[in-house]
This record gives structure tokens, C-alpha cells and sequence, in this order.
């Protein structure tokens, strides 16, 4: 490996945060018992925030974000890897109590990392990153779940909300190549035809949903995926048919969820939390071996963005406002 190599650092002094690109070495890297050298990290929410300020998450500085990567091991004292494995990284708290992809390096714990299937390049990998493992999370919760582990009724008619952002947009087409008829959920005009593009029977804007929940409406969804909490989700449990379930994973629009308990006692509807952070590896490989049967990555490929870690400095602060939509990957070898 090369003796100095770029990595995006953060430290916090009192009250002044900062965020640099530098020169580093590999005894910088102090955690974990596999180096790899990572070709692809990605841009997350979490990681937006990270960037922001540390976002209360960030134990230790100086420090590395970025909450996943793809890459190749360089060195390994773990057996379950040698040199020249191709890995994935998502979630395992890397990138805020550990260091993170924003590196042309990185060293965590083998006990974290994938083996990338033989069909997905290293940048698939990480058009999907976290976004799309969560995606795939949710899409197994609402469908597969209810089909297979609870012998339930086929679903076919799901709503996606947040759906023009990474783990909605992926969704999605996910549940739609599982067969379901997919109605989005968006509050940008620009994205519909995209939307329809990648597998989005109807769409429903934001406003249209964004509004005081009733305890029960007209049943509408065999399932749901929830990218955004608040009043959104409430109407979305509002309006669940019986035994429904509504995989959750994000809060963009509020933490807080005002309902009551009709949608499940009533109609038995579901509340699956999806968190990305801890699944264990074995759901991990079974998930991430699908992606090649559900992901058309050349459809998908218009909504990337690739920027280097100079421009994930200039468009962090946009995914903060909202004004950004898709994935943002990041080419760690330009």
C-alpha cells in the first residue's frame, strides 16, 4: 500500500467543528484486524449529519465518517479473509464510534465485513450501500415477511414514502420486481417519470398525505415502506388493510408518530422497525446474494451521482436541505 494516502478527517475543538481532506498514514488507522483499501463509500443521511457537526454520534477525535464502503482486503489477521477478498461494509457503527470509508484505507473488524457476490462490481456494491440494504430490509419485511413467515395474504398493492430519496427510490424497484403494484410517495414534481421509470405504478404527492391522520381510513396497502415518519406514516398506518405490514426506517420528516392503537388491533397491521446497523451477517450475505435478481443497476445508474471526497464536502450540506435526490456515491481513487 501506499505509505500516505487521502482521508476526510473531522475534529471538534470546544465548540468549533471542522472538516478536512489530509494526508495520512496507515498508522492513523486504529481500529480493527483488516485493512482494505476501499474503491467506493456512499453518502447517507447519517452521514450528512455526521458531517454537519458529529451529530452526537461521533464518540472520539479526530475522526473518519463514512458509514460504508466497498473494497479490496490488503491485509488480514482474521481467517475468515486474505488478500484480495472483494468486501461490503454497511452499518456496525463504522464510520461514528469506528473510522470510517471516507479513506483511501480503512482497518475495521473482519467480523463487520461481506464477501461482495461474484455478480456486483465494487461500485454496484456501493449504489446500493446502506440505502440499499435497507431497502432491501424493508422490501423482504413487507412482502416476504407476510407471504412466507406469517402465511399471509399476497401483497400486491404497496406505498413507498420519501420515495425520491436513496432507500425509497430502491424500494421501489425492489417491490416491484417482486411483483407488487408500487404507488411513490414524493414531494418532488421532477422525479415522477423517473419514479414510473424504475417501476412505480401511481404516485401520490407528499402534501397529499401530509396531514392529521385518522384512526382508521379506507384500507389501500398490503404493505408499506417508511423512509419518513411524522404524519405521514400515521396515515399511512391509517389507511393498512388487514394483517398489513408497514416496514419503518427513517424519520427526514419527524421522530414523532401521533396514532392510535385501531390500525393494529383492529385490522392486525404491523409496525416492522428496520435498523440497518446490526442484522446479522448471515441476513446480510442471503440479502445482499438477491441484489442480481432485483436490481436493474442501468436504470438505476440515472439517479448516481459520483463526486470525490473534494465534492462530498460541497454536497453534504444540499442532502441536509433536502434539495438533493438519488444516491451520492464517492470514488475514493480519484
Amino acid at each position: 500500500m501506499s505509505d500516505n494516502f487521502k482521508a476526510l478527517i473531522v475534529n471538534q475543538e470546544g465548540e468549533n467543528f471542522n472538516r478536512e481532506i489530509k494526508s495520512i498514514d496507515k498508522s492513523f488507522l486504529k481500529h480493527g484486524d483488516v485493512l482494505v483499501k476501499v474503491d467506493y463509500s456512499g453518502l447517507n443521511y447519517k452521514d450528512a449529519l455526521i458531517l454537519k457537526n458529529g451529530a452526537r454520534l461521533v464518540k472520539e477525535f479526530p475522526h473518519i465518517p463514512g458509514i460504508d464502503f466497498s473494497g479490496t482486503v490488503e491485509e488480514s489477521q482474521n481467517d475468515k479473509f486474505k488478500p484480495g477478498d472483494e468486501i461490503i461494509l454497511t452499518g456496525w457503527r463504522v464510520g461514528e464510534i469506528f473510522y470510517g470509508g471516507y479513506s483511501q484505507y480503512a482497518k475495521v473488524n473482519g467480523d463487520f465485513l461481506v464477501k461482495k457476490p461474484k455478480e456486483l462490481t465494487s461500485k454496484q456494491a456501493m449504489i446500493l450501500g446502506t440505502a440499499g440494504f435497507t431497502a432491501l430490509q424493508c422490501s423482504f419485511a413487507t412482502k416476504t415477511a407476510r407471504e412466507e413467515l406469517l402465511l399471509g395474504e399476497k401483497v400486491e398493492n404497496v406505498i413507498v414514502t420519501g420515495a425520491s430519496g436513496g432507500v425509497g427510490s430502491i424500494a421501489v424497484m425492489i417491490l416491484n420486481k417482486l411483483g407488487c403494484n408500487v404507488t411513490a410517495v414524493t414531494g418532488k414534481e421532477s422525479n415522477k417519470e423517473y419514479l414510473k421509470s424504475i417501476g412505480a405504478k401511481n404516485i401520490i404527492n407528499t402534501s397529499d398525505i401530509n396531514k392529521e391522520a385518522r384512526p382508521l381510513d379506507k384500507g389501500l396497502w398490503d404493505g408499506a415502506v417508511d423512509t419518513v415518519g411524522g404524519q405521514i406514516l400515521a396515515n399511512v398506518l391509517a389507511q393498512m388493510k388487514d394483517g398489513g405490514i408497514v416496514a419503518v426506517c427513517g424519520n427526514a420528516a419527524d421522530i414523532k408518530l401521533n396514532t392510535t392503537v385501531m390500525p393494529f388491533i383492529i385490522r392486525g397491521v404491523k409496525l416492522w422497525g428496520i435498523n440497518s446497523v446490526n442484522a446479522s451477517i448471515k441476513r446480510r450475505q442471503f440479502l445482499w446474494n438477491e441484489v442480481a435478481k432485483l436490481i436493474d443497476f442501468e436504470l438505476l445508474g440515472q439517479s448516481i451521482k459520483e463526486v470525490n471526497l473534494e465534492g462530498l464536502l460541497d454536497v453534504f450540506p444540499k442532502m441536509l436541505k433536502g434539495e438533493t435526490s438519488g444516491r451520492y456515491i464517492v470514488d475514493l481513487n480519484k
